[in-house]
């Protein structure tokens, strides 16, 4: 890959991220409300949400109309010139709607099937983070770094909850027995905003079930180019099963720990 190409993906992600992010920070209706529902009646899609995917396939497309697509609401596009975007036009949908600070544009490149630019708008925190592969990652254009690994007792983890009753009553039973062996556990409602805090020096370690490919693109891009490890079920990459981030002390006790807790199955 060329290092002009990947100039221009990293700054076409990082403008149409900050024209997501200033659509959904200035343009938020008082009476927003739900468009449709997904996996459950509790897993809601905002018109936000629509407007925010078409901004972003819009002005991509505009500069780059050969590329392939794949958006959390519905943009699906094979593209032939090697190279894929991966939205996800509001992470922490239900944070949004409820009005909370927690959600995120989140924008990853692809070049034949590696992520090579991630980007993670954070308008509520007026934050950007942003990583290209090989180049470290960094939050308003400075550099940061997952933190020195405490022991695990001491860590603070990250998590989150599926909207589907079945998958959240399996995933509480393990945070239920991760908890006493922590620090303490977050849940703040956005894979994209973890994964990122992982990398920035917020967590020690982050980890889920059910994810898809638009919630981790980006932040696992993030949190590996800090200096975290991610990877999903050990000897895996991140995948629906499971997806976990840490700095890699952590990360070489937590991944095990969740895989004999069962974290990657209902």
């Amino acid at each position: 890959m060329t290092d002009p190409l990947r100039t221009e993906l990293l700054d076409l992600a990082l403008e149409a991220a900050r024209r997501a992010g200033a659509l959904l920070l200035d343009g938020r209706p008082a009476d927003l409300g739900v468009a449709a529902t997904k996996t459950s009646p509790v897993d809601v899609v905002t018109e936000m949400d629509l407007a925010s995917e078409q901004l972003i396939t819009d002005f991509l497309s505009e500069h780059r109309p050969d590329d392939g697509f794949l958006g959390e609401e519905g943009a699906s596009i094979e593209g032939t010139s090697g190279v894929r975007w991966i939205v996800d036009p509001i992470d922490g949908t239900v944070n949004y709607l409820y009005g909370l600070p927690a959600w995120a544009v989140s924008i990853a490149a692809e070049y034949r099937g590696e992520t090579v630019v991630g980007v993670v708008e954070i308008p509520p925190r007026g934050e950007t983070y942003h990583a290209v592969s090989g180049e470290g990652a960094r939050r308003n254009g400075e550099r940061v770094a997952c933190r020195p690994s405490p022991p695990l007792e001491r860590a603070l983890i990250g998590t989150g909850f599926n909207y589907v009753a079945e998958r959240r009553t399996a995933q509480a039973d393990v945070a239920r027995e991760l908890l006493p062996r922590v620090r303490d556990i977050r849940r703040s409602g956005s894979a994209a905003i973890d994964l990122c805090d992982v990398g920035g020096g917020r967590l020690d370690g982050f980890y889920e079930r059910g994810l898809h490919p638009w919630d981790v693109a980006a932040g696992d891009l993030v949190a590996r180019e800090a200096g975290a490890l991610t990877g999903g079920r050990p000897g895996r990459a991140p995948d629906g099963d499971l997806t976990v981030a840490a700095s890699p002390g952590v990360f070489e006790v937590l991944q095990p720990l969740l895989e004999e807790l069962g974290a990657w199955h209902d």
